[in-house]
């Protein structure tokens, strides 16, 4: 078995305390008698710097440790796996941390971009939705930021939203979840930075308000006023959601008068009635959070 990562950063302190000492002394413990079973594993005898209290360490048994984890091709030393995908621990050897690994979503978003060159074999499409690294998105090619708070909204984007138009280059991405809630979060701290619109386009509740307010947001796309109070009700809006009300409360207190977002608010806070996004229908406005 290769060492766990307990024992490896025994060693590595171990490695560093020995470029300021001749040798080091560990007291017998759980880590401690790790090292002495992986030792015996590999014929190793730490000869008389073993004692029934102590394993002492210097630069020579060290060097032993070091060579005997290069021929079973553990990771050297320096190499901290922790953090590290499974693909780049690959890289350092066969041993593999499962615990605070990297996940392989952690860098990945799903947009909404228009159709490209026609595949063969799949049916061309308005759109398509592409699974991609946040990493390789340049924020300043794109004008404006639209956040999807539902996964099927997403498939479902037609060709061309109006409510965009005035934007050629729209960046528009699903929100997340359990799986793809990693990258997208980070992308939307920068985006932010930029100073660029940002419209969150998701339920209108009481909480897909407030993770629009929550992820800097700077405007909603919703139906027309009308036609969220004729198709607004108490189903969508549950009463767990309840415990978002007073901040929504404390924003609408701060509002304008005649601000575009009040009337809204007025359906959610007082009419306690919502709107979940698959029923909007195709005509959309922006409304100003602030």
């Amino acid at each position: 078995m290769p060492l766990s990562p307990r024992a490896r950063r025994l060693l590595r302190d171990i490695d560093q305390r020995l470029r300021r000492g001749p040798v080091v002394d560990k007291p017998r413990g759980k880590i401690v008698d790790e090292v002495l079973a992986w030792l015996d594993e590999r014929h190793i005898d730490p000869g008389p710097r073993l004692t029934h209290a102590w394993l002492r360490f210097d630069r020579a048994l060290l060097a032993q440790i070091e060579d005997a984890m290069a021929l079973n091709a553990e990771a050297p030393l320096p190499v901290v796996l922790s953090g590290m995908s499974s693909l780049e621990q690959a890289c350092h050897g066969n041993a593999e941390e499962k615990g605070p690994r990297e996940k392989p979503r952690a860098y990945r978003v799903l947009a909404s971009l228009p159709a490209g060159a026609p595949r063969p074999g799949i049916a061309q499409g308005t759109r398509e939705v592409l699974d991609l690294d946040r990493r390789r998105l340049d924020l300043d090619a794109f004008e404006v930021l639209v956040q999807v708070e539902n996964l099927d909204c997403l498939y479902a984007l037609p060709a061309e939203l109006p409510a965009l138009a005035a934007w050629a280059r729209p960046l528009i991405l699903y929100r997340g979840d359990s799986h793809y809630g990693g990258g997208f979060r980070p992308l939307v701290a920068a985006w932010s930075r930029s100073g660029k619109p940002h419209f969150y386009f998701g339920d209108f509740d009481a909480r897909g308000v407030g993770i629009a307010m929550e992820t800097g947001a700077t405007h909603l796309l919703l139906p027309p006023l009308a036609g969220v109070a004729q198709r607004a009700n108490a189903e969508h809006l549950p009463p767990e959601q309840q415990k978002y009300l007073p901040t929504l409360r404390q924003r609408s207190a701060k509002l304008p008068a005649g601000h575009a977002l009040a009337g809204y608010l007025e359906i959610l806070l007082f009419e306690q009635r919502g709107l979940r996004q698959q029923w909007f229908g195709s005509e959309l406005v922006r409304v100003p959070l602030g």
